[in-house]
């Protein structure tokens, strides 16, 4: 077994770590938030994930993972450094490589003699190149492994992939990172650190793609009468087109999607091609958010002030409490600024939650529908399906849900009288 550093324990780094603890490797993880740190040496996982806490816990429990202080603490004793920092977007689309940079430079002094450094942010082409150049180190190699983990089966996704990528210049290097999965039955491919880097960013392209082709059909679907539920039906049973990503909603987000699909068009301007597509990818995408919050909008009448919105979910989809480039809060910060006011719901999202200034957030779906004129759906959270749909026509003062994504029964909402106004029905 290996020992491993981990830089960086936001969502990718703490899955990443305790899996490869998991795995039965020494893990040491680093952070330079010391809250955060002590929290983790506690086993107190700061994030919503499936899974994440009870390998954490276990993990923990067998000494094979340890939370520090600094990237130092951490490289120094190992000889796999996986950076697992931001990358997040510039103001021009491109990813803003400075943590990665930074974190690079400070752990080239103190790694092993013939260390592996491992990019597992997601990262533009050229990028290990980049982290070699501020290691410092002409015996260190660096290796891209780009993760593709969803959020809410990230714990499943790193254990049962579909793929492991390694994107290498050294062959035994590659040999090395591929040994660390060695427990894990999934295909290896091995390429070089470009073809590595863009597989990832390619693969979120498409994703983001497949979802805004299905929400333009959506669009058709409303104009031409079409159901668009049967119709990605049709289209799934095409092994070719697969039916994973053909639910239409109000546009996508999270962390992920709109910077990687920023990116890769921002890395083709580089190197002097027009990607049209993807512009036009993010544009279905934004004029999304605007169609979902104006059928909110339209329902509420002409005259939106002192009218009320429920909102049922914040998060940007189900299974993560992560309100990232949410859609849901895409499209109520178009309802509320035409007037209307917001009471929400989101079963992972605190009451006392101050992102959301325009939005008052309780507990309770049914609370957050008492007097309500609209409620919207805007994530699929599955406990949605089971309110007390009696106490929701009691409650509300309104008969209209939006159903943002075509989550709810709509034959039980008929039946007290609900008028329900879905996306492509």
């Amino acid at each position: 077994m290996a020992t491993i550093a981990v830089i960086g324990t936001g969502y990718v780094g703490l899955t990443t770590g305790a899996c490869f603890a998991h795995l039965g490797h020494d893990v040491i993880c680093a952070d330079i938030d010391a809250e955060k740190i002590a929290q983790l040496q506690d086993g107190q996982i700061p994030i919503v994930e499936e899974g994440l806490d009870r390998i954490v816990a276990e993990a923990l429990s067998a000494g094979k993972i340890r939370f520090v202080l600094g990237a130092t603490n951490a490289s120094q004793h190992c000889e796999f450094h996986y950076l697992c920092v931001p990358t997040p977007q510039s103001d021009d689309g491109s990813a803003d490589l400075s943590y990665l940079e930074s974190a690079a430079a400070e752990i080239g002094p103190v790694l092993p003699p013939e260390s592996v450094v491992v990019n597992k942010s997601t990262v533009p082409v050229g990028s290990t190149e980049v982290v070699g150049k501020h290691l410092g180190r002409a015996d260190a190699r660096v290796v891209s492994n780009p993760e593709f983990l969803r959020e809410g089966t990230a714990v499943q996704d790193f254990l049962h992939p579909d793929r492991v990528v390694i994107g290498a210049s050294d062959q035994e290097a590659a040999i090395r990172v591929a040994a660390l999965y060695s427990r894990v039955r999934a295909p290896i491919m091995v390429t070089d650190p470009v073809s590595a880097e863009t597989i990832k960013y390619a693969s979120n392209a498409f994703l983001a793609t497949k979802l805004s082709f299905v929400n333009a059909i959506a669009t058709l679907c409303e104009h031409v009468g079409a159901d668009v539920n049967d119709v990605t039906l049709g289209m799934g049973y095409d092994t070719r087109i697969g039916k994973e990503f053909l639910k239409p909603g109000p546009g996508w987000g999270g962390s992920c999607f709109p910077k990687d699909v920023a990116a890769l068009a921002r890395i083709a301007d580089q190197f002097g091609y027009d990607f049209t597509l993807l512009r036009e990818v993010l544009n279905v995408n934004e004029a999304q958010f605007q169609r979902t919050a104006q059928k909110v909008l339209d329902a509420l009448g002409d005259d939106v002030t002192n009218k009320k919105v429920a909102a049922w979910g914040l998060s940007f989809k189900a299974g993560t409490d992560d309100l990232r480039e949410s859609p849901a809060i895409e499209v109520l910060q178009r309802i509320s600024g035409a007037g209307a006011q917001i009471t929400a719901y989101d079963p992972a999202v605190p009451e006392n939650i101050r992102q959301l200034p325009n939005v008052q957030v309780v507990s309770d779906p049914i609370v957050a529908a008492k007097d309500a004129d609209v409620l919207v759906v805007l994530t699929e959270w599955p406990e949605f399906r089971f309110v007390d749909f009696d106490q929701l026509a009691e409650q509300m003062r309104g008969r209209v849900v939006v159903d943002g994504r075509n989550h709810l029964d709509m034959a039980i909402l008929k039946r007290r009288n609900f008028r329900v106004i879905g996306i492509g029905r």
